[in-house]
Formats: C-alpha cells, structure tokens, sequence
C-alpha cells in the first residue's frame, strides 16, 4: 500500500493521532539546567526555543546533535547539528556557549555522544535539558534515563497545538506516520534495553492500532 497516496485523513484518524501527539507530551516545567541537549530534527523551531531558553538563562551551554537522516538530508544537507548551530548564533546565542555533536544518527547517539561532549567538555551535568519536537519529548526521556541515570532530565519543544504543528509539516499523512514512529519506539526499544518503560493507557494503544491498520507505518520498525 502506498499509504501516502491512498490514505484519506479522517477526523477518527486526527483525533487517535491527537491522543498519541498529547501522549507525547511530558508536561514538565522548565527550569535551570546543568546543560541542554538539543536533538536534531526536520524542524527549525526547535533551535529557535532552544535560543529562547538559553536567553532567560535555563542553561549556560548547550550541545546541537544531529547527522541527517531521510527526513532531514534535502532541508538539512550540512547536518541537522550545523544548521541549528547556525541558527541559534543568528539569534544570538554565543559560540562559546554551543557544544556541536555532528555524528548522531539515532536518539541514543544523541543523548550517548552529547554525554560525551559534555564531559569532554568539562562541563559538570546533575541536570539536563532536552530540547525536541514535541512528539519527541517521551522517547527522549526515556532514552536519557537509560543512558545516562545520572542525569536528571527535563524535556521541553516548541510550544505549538497538534493542529498548528501540522500546518507546520508540507505533508499531514507523513507526520502523522512520524507520530506513529516515535510511539512504537516508546513501546518497543525498552524490550530491546534502548530506553526505560514506560505506562502506556489503553487509550493511547488503541489509537496508535487503528493508525497502523489504516495504513500510517511508512516510520514503524522493520518487521
């Protein structure tokens, strides 16, 4: 099937991909951190809240990962680190202030190899930030707490609604599908020692079922 074409988007589809978006979501209050991580993304805005936050002093250094990766490479041909790097000295934040990881092409190479740059570095980490797209936010979390226990995290994104983020994306069925991708990794890399299990409701199993049978898979694992 090729879902991308054949795929109409119900109102039953936006509500079950509402309920996974709102899953997502970790809800935490941010406060000042020992470092921020931002994780590379197809999204700009991410790099943009992270020079917000480094303005109202949440952090005092920050590492910018991110290789590319299939949703990434045309927007992003530099790597996902490099260009949110560039963005955020456009919007002020201070080179001597940004730690670049350029390498990372998965979540546990982010949170592993920033690890690594901080504690290059020197730079001392009780707390830490990560910076996201909002459907991120959960797996990060989990990731981090797999990977480096040490660290307390916190995680936080844009702050934008499901249904302003997708004006956001050029193709709602595409990011509905990366919703469904980041879901099944909340539930699956536990199993596989990725990242530390989570409660996931009913409800939100349910919605991420009737997804998948109705064809939103194009980011699910390899079977």
């Amino acid at each position: 099937m090729t879902a991308h074409q054949e795929t109409a988007i119900s109102d039953t589809d936006r509500a079950d991909a509402r309920a996974i978006w709102d899953f997502h979501q970790m809800g935490h209050t941010v406060r000042p951190c020992s470092a921020a991580i931002t994780l590379g993304s197809l999204d700009l805005g991410v790099a943009t809240t992270t020079a917000e936050l480094y303005h109202a002093g949440m952090f005092p250094v920050v590492v910018f990962t991110g290789n590319t990766s299939a949703a990434t490479e045309k927007r992003f041909p530099r790597g996902e680190a490099n260009h949110y790097r560039e963005h955020a000295l456009s919007l002020g934040v201070p080179d001597e202030a940004i730690l670049l990881e350029p390498k990372a092409t998965n979540t546990g190479q982010n949170i592993g190899f920033s690890r690594e740059a901080l504690e290059n570095a020197s730079v001392a980490v009780t707390t830490v930030l990560l910076i996201s797209m909002p459907y991120m936010q959960r797996r990060a979390y989990a990731t981090c707490r797999k990977l480096w226990p040490e660290a307390a995290p916190l995680c936080t994104s844009p702050s934008l609604s499901f249904d302003a983020y997708v004006t956001t994306h050029d193709d709602e069925k595409q990011f509905i599908d990366m919703l469904m991708g980041d879901m099944e990794r909340v539930m699956e890399y536990p199993k596989r020692g990725f990242a530390v299990e989570q409660h996931v409701p009913e409800g939100v199993r349910d919605a991420f079922d009737r997804l998948r049978a109705r064809g939103y898979d194009s980011w699910l694992l390899p079977a």
